[in-house]
């Protein structure tokens, strides 16, 4: 089901982007990495969380980690992540194909500014092979994202 609403949202509001099922697990950031042929830092993961009793999504690049200090700041409060069946309810897509496409639920996203780094990266597209390739502003853009810093970098 997650395929199909990914599938369908995409060819509503962006039918220019190619679907790539990679025929391999790309459920975690190293084994979309290695499957892509990319850094980890070019896997644009999506975090299910919430704020006090606000769902939402985040928009992260593969290699950074929410930071508490700067979410506090940031967005009120520490972020809770959702567990898996949660995040499912609530996105419509299990953990490893989580992204902000065709979603269950309207849900506030964020998208970090880690992202704007790359050219292009790769969000999940609601499956564990399948994912899409854009750039970091289209995204934001075409999931109503508000971009933010709440993110610390592996050398940071």
């Amino acid at each position: 089901m997650s395929g199909e609403s990914v599938l369908a949202w995409l060819a509503r509001h962006a039918p220019e982007l190619a679907l790539i099922d990679h025929a391999r697990s790309t459920a975690t950031v190293a084994e979309a990495a290695e499957v892509l042929g990319v850094e980890p830092g070019r896997i644009a993961k999506t975090l299910a969380f919430r704020v006090g009793d606000v769902p939402m999504l985040l928009i992260a690049r593969g290699d950074a980690r929410l930071d508490n200090q700067k979410c506090k700041s940031k967005l009120g409060d520490r972020p809770r992540m959702l567990d898996a069946e949660a995040t499912l309810e609530l996105t419509g897509h299990a953990v490893g194909g989580v992204c902000p496409f065709g979603l269950a639920t309207a849900l506030p996203i964020l998208a970090d500014r880690s992202l704007l780094a790359y050219p292009t990266v790769f969000p999940a597209a609601g499956t564990r092979t399948s994912s899409v390739e854009l750039e970091p502003e289209r995204l934001a853009q075409l999931v109503g994202a508000r971009w933010v810093d709440v993110c610390r970098l592996p050398q940071d």
